[in-house]
């Protein structure tokens, strides 16, 4: 059948083609040929509706992998950019954002040029600190030398009666531990007034078989005695609980009469040229001293009463009390006072014992039974 033949059936033209290809009237066909037009036709129908829904399958496949609306006339507000050109006819960028999704970023005011949404935050961190200190360590502090010494009083808050003695009943007890590293040799008057001038203060003597200096000795036995005699209810000012100090004997006697101390004691040991010289000695001044005769009886009686007790305490020599009155330590005194010394640091015996631990403990506890017995009289 050719094109022509198919445009009659169509057209329903009761014709057909003969032998030699001439069309002829076909009269008794025209059942036949309506029924295959009805066929034809729906098969056009079906192919026509199998195209349009092919297409339409593409078309949401095509939205379904975030391709561009392109059948779209309208885009979607919540997920298209909208166009709009700024004076200088450039397309400035907005986004309308989804009512669903939150934000932190924010908003920008439009500047000429195209702006490109962006979820970079605008804040920038902060810079991490450094390791680094900003504060200097403090250094380390050396062992400066002092000229003041200490004159706070110390005191222990329960009075313990001494031994065989009364106890200190708060008595103000100021301890000079003799001596100092360094010796001071400019001249100071031996007296308030005085014409006599002397060194101010010496280094003292070492001991001549152990090597232990004096200064070292006199602190050690007033740390001692300060600790005895705050057990016993006294008060104590030390003048100096260090060797590198710079103060004078008549400063030394300056702190115990600012401070109006009860007793002044003053620690020190003995040297001789005769290594046999040995036993223990305390000195004051006479009853004739030009410049605190006034104190000679209370000098006097704290001297006896100390001597004696270190004595019996030690079982040392006991020599005497020594009166005089070239001692700048006792001259500038306005207090009752007393140099104890202790024993000869030239004898060996003594210079031995001395240097242990035990006979240092009973020096103290000599000393400090004897200011009891002082204030007991």
């Amino acid at each position: 059948m050719n094109f022509r033949a198919l445009c009659a059936i169509i057209s329903n033209e009761p014709f057909a083609e003969n032998a030699k290809g001439n069309y002829v009237r076909r009269e008794n066909e025209n059942v036949r040929n309506k029924k295959l037009r009805v066929v034809l036709c729906a098969v056009g129908v079906m192919c026509l509706g199998a195209l349009m829904c092919g297409c339409g399958n593409k078309k949401n496949d095509l939205l379904a992998e975030g391709e561009h609306r392109v059948f779209t006339a309208t885009p979607d507000p919540a997920k298209e950019p909208t166009a709009t050109l700024d004076p200088s006819g450039e397309p400035i960028a907005t986004v309308t954002p989804d009512p669903a999704t939150p934000t932190n970023a924010p908003e920008t005011t439009p500047t000429g040029a195209p702006a490109t949404p962006t979820n970079t935050p605008t804040v920038k961190p902060t810079a991490t600190p450094t390791a680094t200190p900003t504060v200097k360590p403090t250094a380390t502090p050396t062992a400066i030398p002092t000229d003041k010494p200490n004159v706070t009083p110390t005191t222990t808050p329960t009075p313990t009666p001494g031994g065989n003695k009364q106890g200190g009943n708060g008595k103000l007890i100021v301890i000079d531990a003799g001596h100092q590293r360094k010796a001071n040799t400019e001249k100071e008057p031996d007296g308030p007034d005085s014409k006599t001038m002397k060194a101010k203060v010496s280094g003292g003597t070492t001991g001549k078989y152990t090597g232990l200096t004096e200064y070292e000795l006199n602190l050690i036995v007033s740390k001692k005695l300060e600790a005895i005699l705050l057990e016993r209810g006294y008060q104590v000012i030390m003048v100096r609980t260090t060797h590198d100090v710079n103060i004078s004997n008549s400063e030394r006697a300056k702190i115990a009469n600012e401070a109006h101390a009860d007793a002044f004691i003053r620690v020190h040991a003995n040297a001789n040229d005769d290594s046999a010289v040995n036993g223990a000695e305390t000195l004051c001044q006479t009853s004739k001293n030009p410049y605190n005769a006034n104190l000679y009886k209370q000098s006097r009686k704290l001297s006896d009463c100390v001597l004696d007790a270190l004595c019996e305490e030690c079982g040392c020599k006991k020599r005497h009390v020594v009166e005089t009155d070239t001692m700048s330590g006792i001259n500038w005194c306005t207090v009752p006072v007393t140099i104890v010394e202790m024993g000869f640091m030239t004898n060996e015996k003594e210079d031995r014992l001395m240097a242990t631990e035990e006979y240092q403990d009973k020096l103290a506890k000599g000393i400090a039974d004897g200011i009891d017995a002082y204030f007991a009289q």
